[in-house]
């Protein structure tokens, strides 16, 4: 049976805005409370998702999330209507209206971890929506994750939509952007890798506090029906964390048997390494492809400012690779010359596409962090909601609905006007009849 990777990308939405809310993200705290162009960022999403498909690729979307959260106000003693406490919390708290306004669903690398049905001991395809509890403004995210997954999910007997798991710092959950998975190709059988960053009476890094816990991995592990022989547990390098590399996608990418890598990537990276080709040998048969990179060859720094290792490596119906790379890749020599090399290099991955993402860039997401990856059999794919499969006509569908709904540019200030509010209240109840998503939204 055949098994396609489908792309599934966040679509950017009318709030976009730089706060600057997560620490250790270096882009987003650099651009805190510039001017945004929310048009612009959402268009770039969308042609990125279209050069996709046009390579022929399946790729579907997931909607933005209603924001501002106005109603998660109460929880911090505000009263009165929507407008009202609008009003309040721009005077009052406005940390907190920054945060219950955030864009960061976009990045959908965090929405949820996925294991497919080829790996999973039930045959299910699971989903597990992450937690994001290292910040409250990502926090607010998972119930919102865990009812779209409900919704485009919705058939028991191929998928498990898992609730997140417990708000804990004990268990904080970041999401694919931590986990990886390697095949031979998408139709075989697969090794998981999952990243964490701490745990109780490990060593911690100490300029960033890491946000995935070891805990949280094991549970993902267990819930999705999988087991020792399938799996890797793997510590990031703390020196990374350190560095600014808040997620393992900002320092690593994989697909099928390609594995491209800093040398910073894990702490005992070399008994790591090891560990990998011997279970990936026991799986699949045949050897896992290592493109390790240097220090020396591309800086720690100069691999966060480039987002190298969040690009996104895909596999074409001619089962040769390309990689979608953000403009800042070709504009840094040293990244440009690494990703050069690799393409020159014995691995399927044979040519880059370089594309213009500097709205959600600048606000700390490449490439990989705009699309969550789920592995589905054409059964599977027929089994889930077909309002969010990317067509020629939704393309053009969403491309006038941004046209018509999106400003031109948000400032700071705007975020304190109840217009904006109403605007995009109006823009997403439009979305929902495009997507054929009554209910998703709850004004």
């Amino acid at each position: 049976m055949n098994y396609f990777e489908v792309n599934f990308d966040g679509l950017v939405g009318p709030n976009h805005n730089y706060a600057g809310l997560a620490e250790g993200n270096l882009a987003s705290t650099a651009n805190s409370k510039n001017t945004s162009y929310p048009k612009k960022a959402a268009l770039q999403g969308l042609e990125k998702m279209r050069t996709l498909s046009k390579l022929g690729l399946k790729q579907a979307l997931i909607p933005p999330q209603l924001r501002p959260d106005l109603q998660g106000l109460k929880r911090f003693g505000f009263t009165g209507n929507d407008k009202q406490l609008l009003e309040k919390a721009s005077k009052q708290a406005p940390h907190l209206l920054a945060a219950v306004y955030s864009a960061s669903s976009m990045w959908t690398a965090n929405c949820a971890t996925i294991s497919p049905s080829l790996d999973s001991s039930d045959c299910k395809t699971h989903f597990t929506p992450a937690n994001l509890v290292s910040n409250f403004h990502r926090s607010i995210e998972g119930e919102n994750s865990f009812r779209f997954l409900n919704k485009a999910f919705n058939d028991k007997q191929f998928f498990a939509v898992h609730p997140h798991l417990p708000l804990s710092d004990e268990f904080s959950d970041e999401g694919a952007a931590n986990h990886i998975r390697f095949s031979t190709s998408h139709s075989n059988t697969g090794l998981q890798l999952f990243l964490y960053g701490k745990g109780k009476g490990l060593k911690q890094s100490t300029r960033f506090k890491p946000r995935q816990d070891i805990a949280a991995s094991k549970a993902l592990i267990h819930s999705h029906n999988l087991g020792e022989k399938n799996t890797i547990l793997a510590m990031q390098s703390l020196k990374a964390i350190d560095a600014g590399v808040f997620h393992n996608d900002v320092i690593s990418t994989g697909n099928e048997e390609l594995f491209i890598l800093h040398e910073c990537t894990f702490e005992n990276q070399q008994k790591i390494k090891a560990e990998l080709k011997k279970k990936f040998s026991n799986i699949c048969g045949s050897g896992i492809h290592f493109e390790e990179i240097s220090e020396k060859d591309l800086s720690l720094q100069d691999a966060i400012s480039s987002y190298l290792f969040n690009t996104q490596v895909v596999t074409l119906p001619d089962k040769s690779m390309t990689m979608i790379a953000p403009m800042e890749c070709k504009e840094n020599p040293s990244a440009k010359r690494v990703i050069d090399k690799i393409i020159a290099g014995s691995s399927r991955l044979t040519n880059v596409l370089y594309m213009d993402l500097r709205e959600s860039m600048q606000n700390g997401g490449g490439p990989a962090c705009l699309r969550l990856r789920v592995v589905l059999s054409q059964g599977e794919i027929d089994a889930m909601h077909q309002g969010i499969v990317l067509t020629n006509e939704l393309y053009q569908k969403l491309v006038s609905w941004v046209n018509k709904h999106y400003r031109e540019r948000l400032s700071p200030k705007d975020l304190f006007d109840f217009k904006l509010v109403e605007e995009i209240r109006t823009a997403l109840d439009e979305l929902e009849g495009i997507l054929n998503l009554k209910g998703l939204y709850n004004f």
